[in-house]
């Protein structure tokens, strides 16, 4: 009997879980199935909240298969997140349609952008996140849930 036995998914839970992740066509775009399980901490940021919200209450052995609309995925499209460029600031890479790039943000971070299209003046770069927009399915199998600790 292990002591996990009992426990819900809940705020404060880690939890450890194989999930796949689905478009609406059935099109897989991430699944952990054929490498070692998920684990992450209930609230602490690496799954979007939306992602979260329909795991609460499941238990240890359980299985679910939700549908994750934008709002609660990673958002809808937004026009605003595509930026026209100059060509000439693409120096050093040759940029090209569908290629993903890496832009520097305001912030000093990375931000990746998809290469919408390129003409001898312009280059159209997409910042939204690659998934924005999609509907996913969210195939889970929850395997251990433990009280969190803290460090």
């Amino acid at each position: 009997m292990s002591d996990s036995q009992g426990l819900r998914i809940d705020e404060g839970m880690e939890v450890t879980l194989h999930f796949t992740l689905k478009l609406e066509d059935g099109t897989q775009v991430d699944s952990t199935r054929d490498k070692a399980p998920a684990t992450f901490q209930v609230g602490d940021g690496n799954l979007p909240p939306g992602f979260e919200q329909p795991l609460k209450g499941m238990s240890a052995g359980e299985s679910g298969s939700f549908e994750i609309s934008p709002e609660h995925a990673f958002g809808q499209h937004n026009p605003q997140n595509i930026q026209v460029l100059k060509r000439e600031d693409f120096s050093t890479d040759e940029p090209e349609e569908g290629m993903v790039m890496s832009f520097a943000d305001p912030a000093g971070g990375e931000l990746p952008g998809v290469i919408k299209s390129v003409d001898d003046e312009r280059v159209e770069v997409d910042f939204n996140h690659p998934l924005a927009g999609r509907t996913l399915t969210f195939e889970v199998e929850v395997i251990e849930i433990k009280p969190a600790t803290t460090h």
